[in-house]
């Protein structure tokens, strides 16, 4: 699938907000995000997850360690 694809496209602003709602939900600005990814040994600050996160284009594996390490163990996806 190309990057850009409109598929892929809409599935990367999904993942985005769902990010970006959780941190919202929760409170935690990108700098609280940095530490608490610090602490898990991965090195991000905050201009670094700002352009990540509004790009939207990031693995599943860092959407899956962001929502661990804010502590979000279920997500409620829109059908």
């Amino acid at each position: 699938m190309a990057k850009d694809d409109p598929i892929n496209v809409e599935y990367e602003l999904k993942a985005k907000n769902l990010l970006k709602a959780e941190l919202k939900r929760r409170g935690i600005t990108y700098v609280e995000l940095a530490k608490k990814l610090q602490e898990r040994g991965v090195s991000e600050n905050e201009r670094n997850l700002t352009n990540k996160i509004s790009r939207g284009s990031f693995t599943t594996a860092f959407f899956l360690l962001c929502m661990d390490v804010i502590g979000a163990n279920m997500l409620q996806l829109e059908t």
